[in-house]
């Protein structure tokens, strides 16, 4: 009994390990999910684009706080230059964050907020591919499909929206600098805000 356990464990160690973790300079990981009007959105379909991944939960002061008009502005821009802006519910039901469809439209639509999709990741399995920790925490994916950008949505991880103007903006500045073709000056740095309610 006690070597079938160990067996069993592991081969989910092994499982784990064989799971490509999201890495910098390293194809970014493809998944297919569902978005908030019901279509089927694959990482794949934005190939030649660069995309930005947002994770995001409405009820999360930190998100609250970016959505006072900095991440409306981002996605804006982003759109502006054929980026794919692609916000991440990984909120599984029953916990904070957790919406439908119509409900992620109506928060979009409330907000002012212009994401290309909302996917709506309950069972937290796009989340998990990509080890997403808090709310929110940013990628971005070249359009190579190469993962250029994780982290933190600026360098104050505070809930004061008042810290957005004293911040080194990181994603803004990396999607800057991916589209220039330069190199990005923080390429990896550490996401804040709540922790994802898988």
């Amino acid at each position: 009994m006690r070597l079938t356990s160990a067996l069993a464990v592991a081969a989910a160690l092994a499982t784990g390990a064989a799971a490509a973790a999201p890495t910098v300079g390293k194809p970014a990981p493809g998944f297919t999910a569902t978005d908030s009007k019901g279509a089927t959105v694959a990482l794949s379909d934005f190939k030649g684009r660069f995309v930005v991944l947002e994770w995001t939960n409405d009820g999360c002061p930190f998100v609250q706080k970016h959505y006072k008009g900095n991440m409306q502005a981002l996605q804006q821009q982003a759109r502006d230059q054929d980026v794919a802006w692609l916000s991440v519910i990984s909120s599984a039901p029953g916990k904070q964050g957790h919406v439908s469809g119509a409900q992620a439209d109506a928060l979009s639509e409330s907000r002012g907020a212009v994401p290309t999709h909302v996917l709506l990741d309950e069972s937290g399995d796009v989340g998990r591919l990509y080890e997403a920790k808090t709310t929110p925490h940013m990628f971005i994916v070249d359009p190579q499909g190469t993962l250029v950008y994780a982290g933190g949505i600026d360098s104050i991880p505070s809930a004061d929206a008042d810290d957005i103007d004293k911040a080194t903006p990181y994603v803004e500045l990396a999607l800057a600098q991916a589209i220039a073709g330069e190199p990005i000056e923080h390429a990896v740095t550490r996401p804040y805000g709540c922790s994802v309610k898988y």
